[in-house]
């Protein structure tokens, strides 16, 4: 194929991507049928139908069952800030990663003991099949979910303590820092990376999206003298939030 060029259900989809973004077709307007584009574009059933694949692989359009498929309307993205623990200021963990501190974050959360698996042992150093504690949380904002997180802690560090819940207990709700420092064990670093994947189903389902759609995935992990005693995965949806790092130059 030479340079620049493009199969030609990839020039629809380009086509009716460029009439989505300028309002050409806006929101909630129903897409040109197959049988439209066919005619409208010159091409075969088939170019037809993989242009309004790739269009609803991207999340711009949306199949309404028994109607058709409609453009979606488009999510204003939320920031996310990221700027590590900061003591002292009189916010939750969770407010602390939000942009507006203004916004009224609340989750829901569970927690149980299990095996680490080969890839949480690795990140938390330790055997598998030693026991952590793992704990699932939704996050809101203004009521709205926003971000899963799946944590896990080793049990070797925190059980037999007062922290060994992060949910429960005197410290429940006030994070990773502030729960070790309790039990003398102190935070000295935390390191995040940042990943993008398709969604999961129940993701999808939980946080308002369609499936197969990108997530953002900041997997967290917290050391206390090199050691990690805590990790997770935080996951949200990739065409509502932007992460936003805020890092101080010393």
């Amino acid at each position: 194929m030479p340079f620049g060029e493009q199969p030609a259900y990839l020039r629809v989809a380009g086509d009716l991507r460029q009439k989505i973004v300028e309002g050409v077709l806006p929101p909630h307007t129903r897409l040109p049928s197959q049988a439209r584009i066919r005619e409208e574009y010159g091409v075969s059933d088939t170019v037809a139908l993989e242009a309004r694949k790739v269009l609803m692989a991207e999340g711009l359009v949306e199949g309404r069952s028994g109607s058709g498929t409609y453009v979606r309307e488009q999510p204003v993205p939320r920031r996310i800030a990221r700027a590590g623990y900061r003591t002292g200021v009189g916010a939750t963990p969770f407010r602390q990663e939000q942009a507006d501190e203004r916004v009224k974050g609340t989750w829901e959360s569970s927690s149980a003991r299990e095996e680490a698996d080969p890839v949480v042992a690795s990140r938390l150093r330790i055997q598998v099949g030693d026991r952590v504690m793992r704990t699932r949380y939704l996050f809101r904002a203004e009521g709205e979910p926003a971000m899963l997180s799946t944590s896990w802690e080793p049990l070797d560090i925190t059980g037999r303590t007062p922290v060994m819940l992060p949910e429960e207990g005197p410290l429940a709700g006030r994070g990773v820092v502030e729960r070790m420092a309790a039990i003398d064990v102190i935070v000295d670093n935390v390191v995040e990376e940042v990943g993008a994947r398709p969604g999961l189903a129940e993701e999808a389902m939980t946080l308002g999206g369609v499936p197969g759609h990108a997530v953002l995935v900041i997997s967290r992990t917290y050391f206390a003298g090199g050691r990690p005693v805590e990790t997770a995965d935080v996951v949200t949806l990739a065409d509502r939030h932007r992460v936003a790092y805020h890092l101080p130059v010393h």
